[in-house]
C-alpha cells in the first residue's frame, strides 16, 4: 500500500503547479512568509531570545508559548496558500486534494518563515553584538585616555 508521498500523481502534481495559473503564488507567498520572518526574527534578536526553530526542540516548556507566536505570524500566509491552491486545483483538476494543498502550503510559507527568522535571528544578534563590542571598546579608549590626560 502506498503513501500519499510516495504517490507519482502527487509529485507530478505537485510539480505541474510551477506551470499551471495562478503561478504568482509562488513567489508571493514565500515572500509575505519571509517579511514576517524577518519582523519576528529581529524581534527575536531585540529581545536576546535563541532561535526560534531551535527552541521548538530544545525549550520544551516555552514550546506552546513558541508555537502559537509563530502561527500568529505565519498561520495567515499558511491559510491563504491553502485556500489559493484550492482554487488552482479546482481550476485544473476539478477536485480539492487536501493532502496535495496541506503540502503546498508547508512548503510556501513554513519552511520559508522558519528559515528565514533564524537567519534573520542570527544577522541581526551578530550585528547587535558587533556594535556593542564596538561601542566598548570606545569606551575603554576614551577612559584609557582620560587617565592617560589626567596624569599629564
Amino acid at each position: 500500500m502506498e503513501g500519499p508521498l510516495e504517490h507519482p500523481i502527487f509529485w507530478k502534481d505537485l510539480i505541474g503547479r510551477a506551470g499551471g495559473p495562478i503561478t504568482f503564488r509562488l513567489i508571493v507567498q514565500p515572500v509575505i512568509a519571509v517579511i514576517l520572518a524577518i519582523r519576528d526574527g529581529l524581534k527575536d534578536a531585540k529581545a536576546c531570545r535563541p532561535l526560534y526553530f531551535w527552541s521548538l526542540f530544545t525549550h520544551s516548556t516555552e514550546r506552546r508559548q513558541l508555537l502559537k507566536a509563530g502561527w500568529k505570524s505565519v498561520g495567515v500566509v499558511f491559510i491563504f496558500a491553502i485556500v489559493i491552491d484550492g482554487v488552482y486545483q479546482f481550476i485544473v483538476f476539478r477536485w480539492f486534494y487536501p493532502g496535495e494543498a496541506l503540502a503546498v502550503a508547508i512548503v510556501l510559507a513554513i519552511v520559508p518563515y522558519l528559515q528565514s527568522r533564524d537567519l534573520a535571528n542570527s544577522i541581526a544578534r551578530h550585528n547587535i553584538k558587533s556594535k556593542s563590542m564596538e561601542r566598548n571598546q570606545q569606551a575603554n579608549r576614551l577612559s584609557w585616555f582620560k587617565s592617560d590626560s589626567g596624569n599629564c
